[in-house]
């Protein structure tokens, strides 16, 4: 029930994260969550170059799927998600919605690990 209180995250989706992750409150933060989900950039690394080129391919791509489609209808009920959308509207719309994308994960885990139902428009 409480990853059902989160805008974009139904039944289906709920059921699909907890079978994917198990335990949420097993990641220290959010970093490593995001590591294991996929939601983090991949480094090219050569000498004394770095560069940064995507998302990294090492990742549950199902769980990353349910969080970036679940984004685009946080988008549309959740107005601090829209808000958050619309500050960096004019880049490149995919990596838009990865960043929001990852906004609901960093929200999912806080959900979880604190145990209270997520308001719709309170700003963490």
């Amino acid at each position: 029930m409480l990853l059902r209180s989160i805008p974009g995250i139904g039944g289906i989706v709920a059921c699909g994260i907890l079978s994917e992750l198990g335990d949420l409150r097993r990641f220290n933060n959010i970093k490593h969550l995001a590591g294991y989900v996929g939601l983090v950039p991949s480094l090219y690394q050569s000498g004394a170059s770095q560069r940064t080129i995507g998302m990294t391919p090492r990742a549950k791509r199902l769980l990353r799927s349910y969080f970036v489609e679940a984004s685009w209808q946080a988008i549309r009920t959740d107005p601090v998600m829209q808000a958050y959308y619309r500050k960096h509207q004019g880049k490149n719309v995919k990596s838009i919605i990865v960043k929001v994308a990852r906004k609901l994960l960093s929200r999912t885990l806080a959900v979880i690990k604190t145990e209270v139902p997520y308001t719709i428009g309170v700003i963490e």
